[in-house]
């Protein structure tokens, strides 16, 4: 049997520390007695713990109520200028870099182009080290304020320990990209897929608010998804679930990116939406999300066609989601999902409803991302913003004991 770890003081002011701090991130502005009441904790456990937030810079006062009979109640909420966390979302046609503060307010952005489709992962480091430079630069941001870098990038995310990539559409087969990383950067870094680091979000702050299940379906130039269980993302035994849009649409039906033949994305996926487009006679371009609306705009028979296939396809892969896990709801984001989704909705809708068994179908809803169509990013980020709200602080812990951050170079 494997010896239990003991929990220490550190440990339980670790867990008070998060504790309060979610509720003041996501609820607040709250009292000290609002937070005693909502968590549980004692009135002197509250105000230990408050004050050294207050005096790491983390929580700040937000005004005051009259309470019933007493003093007025002074307000806390989290600061949102603590620090600044960077969102990096890495896709096929280019690299994303947002640079947030601590409230998810974008304060810069750097799009940059990938020529290959994201095949060569030293090109795909190189432009997410100068998006970090830039977004740093453009919003005149103190490096050593940056509490972490997360990176949504498309793939099976291996830990071992650090964030190991296998993406077989893009010819990646174990690239260690997070060693990659570090090797320009001394920012923390938090490396995720992209699917589950947009569902992260989702649940917290968009469609997802308020629920414990749900599946995030990701619909862009390639399919993926994050299946949320009890407000976490489940990962598998080797970090490979979610892996949507590689399920079998048709057995020996058209060939995927993959290597295999009939996956969901070889019917969804923008990047075979549009060459099948194309292949009817639709024009030729390179700008994808010109395309695909082009396609959903069109008139002409064959796009009409086209369209009814993708609306039964994306029906039927959302109604194996709704067999296998019964979520409460299924969300559909990314920059192609929200395209098709915002045309077509009712016609997906009514090929899951043909497709899945009644009673689950009947106890769950599907609906759009509300978060936008570049949210990957914005995910990326909450991956950084989740270790400080767990009670950490990744850059070198601010709290009595710890240093500062001392992060300078990036």
């Amino acid at each position: 049997m494997p010896e239990r770890r003991r929990r220490t003081v550190r440990d339980l002011r670790r867990a008070n520390r998060s504790v309060l701090l979610r509720r003041l991130y996501f609820d607040g502005p709250l009292s000290r007695q609002d937070l005693a009441r909502e968590t549980g904790l004692s009135p002197a456990s509250v105000s230990n713990v408050v004050g050294e937030l207050i005096r790491a810079g983390l929580v700040a006062e937000a005004g005051s109520v009259e309470s019933d009979g007493g003093r007025p109640r002074v307000l806390l909420k989290t600061a949102a200028g603590y620090g600044h966390l960077v969102g990096v979302d890495v896709g096929e046609g280019r690299v994303t870099v947002e640079l947030f503060d601590l409230g998810l307010t974008r304060l810069a952005r750097a799009d940059l182009p990938l020529g290959d489709g994201g095949r060569d992962a030293r090109a795909v480091v190189r432009r997410v080290l100068d998006g970090l430079a830039a977004v740093i630069e453009g919003a005149s941001a103190d490096p050593a304020s940056v509490i972490g870098v997360g990176v949504g990038v498309p793939g099976v995310i291996e830990r071992a320990p650090d964030a190991v990539v296998h993406r077989q559409t893009a010819g990646w087969d174990g690239v260690p990209l997070e060693r990659m990383l570090r090797e320009g950067t001394r920012l923390p870094l938090f490396v995720d897929n992209g699917a589950a680091s947009l569902g992260q979000a989702e649940m917290w702050f968009g469609a997802g608010r308020g629920h414990r299940d749900a599946v995030v379906a990701l619909v862009g130039s390639g399919v993926g998804a994050a299946v949320m269980i009890d407000g976490a993302p489940y990962r598998g035994a080797a970090g490979g679930a979610g892996e949507w849009g590689h399920t079998t649409s048709r057995v020996g039906g058209a060939p995927c990116r993959c290597g295999s033949r009939g996956c969901l994305e070889a019917y969804v996926g923008a990047t075979a939406l549009l060459e099948r487009y194309r292949a009817a006679g639709g024009p030729a371009g390179t700008d994808e999300e010109a395309a695909l609306a082009g396609l959903l705009a069109d008139p002409s028979q064959a796009a009409a066609a086209l369209r009814e296939e993708i609306a039964e396809h994306l029906g039927a892969g959302i109604a194996d989601l709704v067999n296998l896990f019964g979520p409460e709801k299924v969300i559909i984001g990314g920059w192609a999902g929200l395209l098709i989704g915002g045309r077509m909705l009712d016609r997906v809708t009514a090929a899951a409803a043909a497709y899945a068994l009644r009673r689950p179908f009947a106890r769950t809803s599907i609906e759009l991302c509300r978060l936008g169509p570049e949210a990957v990013a914005v995910g990326a980020a909450t991956l950084p913003l989740a270790h400080l709200l767990d009670g950490g602080d990744p850059a070198g812990a601010r709290w009595p004991g710890g240093g500062t951050r001392g992060i300078m170079a990036y």
